[in-house]
């Protein structure tokens, strides 16, 4: 079937996503649709077969055309007719200002005025009237408004500036302005120090094919449960199951897999092959259980401690994926100055963090500082010991709590003197740990399983845990009063740095040991769309209430950040 101007809609319903949008208009010769039109009126003929128009069906074409958005060959007729008028310069001084923000004084700019003029939010899909100086969201018809009521129809997505016709009633493609969008995109990532810039979707002759062949809309409704599957155990396996069911649920780990971004040559022995596998099966459609057998294997294949069918802990395999995952990762070429692990493979773009440790000679106050990567907090639910400062040294009730004992000064003692580089001597000092930099998926593990020459057991203290957490009050400049401990590279030091940070996070999955230490089971919430909780036994999965999340013990718990940088000292 011939497809005239229609479009495909691509949603994005992940974690501080909005929605994008990308229209492609096919067009065929005027003949071909008059063939088409008549077999399929009159029923008389197939797809495809060649008979003369007569006037009925062209005027029948006519009427059709005459209510289709005005689209000629060359476009948008109402973005000529304003390029005509005005040329490419609003497009130009919007797209600079307020979408690349090409320069640190853009990027001020756009912080402070990118607000919808009616409701005050700076979210809900952004746009900017290309005609005038007035900024409305999308999502509560603002924009919408303003057009209707200016007469003003067109306007600049601010998120990835694409033009939006409301006469068309569709986002319309420019290649003029496409070039002075690509260019835009280039120079803002030199500036950043990216080591590749945006680049448009452009598709091929193949993609072009098969938007012929599937012109339906489709999209992700806000209920759907695309990407729930069950996994089968294997055999005390549910260990892996809920550590797979949190990767998998992981918002931006989803965008890299399913945007296909994951080359390699040698797929049948590499992990994140398979893990990109999963991913086309999770989100296939389809409901049925999927065996993890070849993730299992190349598991024990290249992390041989865990290979066997005993039950293994959540938090050990966890780690060991991840680092397996890493290895196997293509690297970009450009490392990250600002990673700690000088890698800019995915897994260190969402998982890594930079924990500060600073010791200070009790002596001569000098300090010795040191910054280490992470992919997780290990956080001790036992009394502390040696605590400095404050004499609440009980058990901890809260993920808050851990926290803040995480990050508290801890003296060392006469026991543990360590050399002092400043005076060169050996002193008593005091350790204090705190977050140089924060990971997008912040993961905390709660040490649950205690084990010591006397006895191995498992402490199931419940500790609250919150559904948005801010994580600014552990940072290394507010924690241990330095304030210069969190410069980015290339701004000014009078707190310009810290406007542009927002340490805030949101729950996505938590994982929960059921039973004692030497027989258990693991089960996980995880989040799918907006605030939508199900829960993961395995191959079962049911709907959960947030309540049940709070309320569960918590043995693993993974937060996503709620705001994601771009700049020299963000990682994606």
């Amino acid at each position: 079937m011939v497809v005239v101007g229609e479009e495909v809609r691509l949603l994005c319903t992940g974690t501080a996503c909005t929605d994008r949008l990308v229209s492609v208009n096919s067009r065929v010769k005027k003949r071909g649709i008059g063939e088409r039109t008549r077999a399929v009126e009159d029923g008389s003929g197939k797809e495809g077969e060649e008979e003369e128009e007569d006037d009925d069906v062209e005027e029948a074409r006519q009427r059709r055309s005459s209510c289709e958005p005005e689209m000629s060959d060359h476009g948008c007729i109402h973005l000529n007719n304003f390029k005509a008028a005005k040329g490419i310069q609003p497009y130009k001084v919007i797209h600079s200002y307020f979408v690349t923000s090409t320069s640190t004084e853009a990027r001020v700019r756009k912080a402070v005025s990118c607000l919808c003029h009616t409701c005050k939010t700076y979210k809900d899909r952004l746009h900017s009237c290309l005609h005038c100086i007035f900024f409305g969201c999308y999502v509560k018809g603002h924009i919408q408004e303003h057009a209707k009521t200016k007469k003003h129809f067109l306007a600049v997505d601010l998120c990835y500036g694409n033009i939006l016709c409301f006469q068309c009633g569709d986002y319309v493609y420019d290649r003029e302005l496409l070039s002075v969008a690509k260019a835009q995109w280039s120079e803002s990532a030199k500036s950043l120090s990216f080591g590749e810039f945006y680049r448009a979707w452009e598709p091929t002759q193949i993609e072009a094919e098969l938007l012929r062949k599937h012109p339906r809309r489709r999209r992700v409704v806000e209920n759907s449960t695309i990407g729930l599957r069950g996994l089968i155990n294997l055999g005390s396996t549910c260990f892996m199951n809920c550590i797979v069911q949190a990767l998998i649920h992981t918002p931006l780990l989803r965008d890299y897999f399913l945007a296909d971004r994951h080359h390699c040559p040698q797929p049948t022995r590499c992990l994140v092959c398979e893990v990109s596998h999963l991913f086309q099966e999770f989100y296939s459609g389809s409901k049925a259980p999927l065996t993890l057998h070849k993730l299992l294997h190349l598991i024990w294949t290249h992390a041989r401690h865990l290979a066997g069918y005993e039950q293994q802990d959540a938090h050990e395999f966890f780690i060991a994926t991840l680092d397996v995952l890493h290895r196997h990762c293509e690297a970009a070429p450009i490392l990250v100055k600002d990673n700690p692990h000088h890698c800019n493979c995915i897994i260190d773009q969402i998982f890594t963090g930079g924990l500060q440790s600073d010791v200070v000679c009790q002596a001569c106050n000098g300090v010795s500082t040191t910054i280490d990567p992470f992919w997780d907090i290990s956080l001790d639910l036992g009394t502390a010991a040696g605590a400095s400062g404050s004499d609440n040294s009980g058990p901890p009730t809260s993920l808050l709590d851990c926290l803040e004992r995480f990050t508290r000064a801890e003296h060392l003692g006469s026991s543990a003197k360590i050399k002092c580089s400043n005076c060169q001597t050996y002193q008593e000092s005091t350790k204090q740990l705190t977050m140089k930099q924060l990971p997008i998926v912040a993961s905390f593990h709660l040490k649950r399983f205690e084990h010591s020459s006397i006895q191995d057991k498992k402490i199931s203290t419940f500790i609250s845990f919150p559904e948005q957490l801010d994580m600014t009050p552990f940072m290394s400049h507010r924690r241990n009063g330095n304030n210069n401990s969190g410069m980015i590279e290339g701004l000014p030091k009078n707190g310009e740095d810290m406007a542009f940070s927002d340490n805030r996070y949101s729950l996505f999955a938590v994982i929960n040991h059921e039973g004692s230490l030497e027989t258990g089971h693991y089960t996980a919430f995880i989040r799918q769309q907006r605030d939508q909780w199900f829960k993961c036994d395995d191959h079962l999965i049911t709907r959960a209430k947030l309540k049940d999340v709070l309320t569960s013990e918590g043995y693993l718990l993974f937060y996503h950040k709620q705001i994601l940088e771009y700049g020299r000292n963000s990682k994606v």
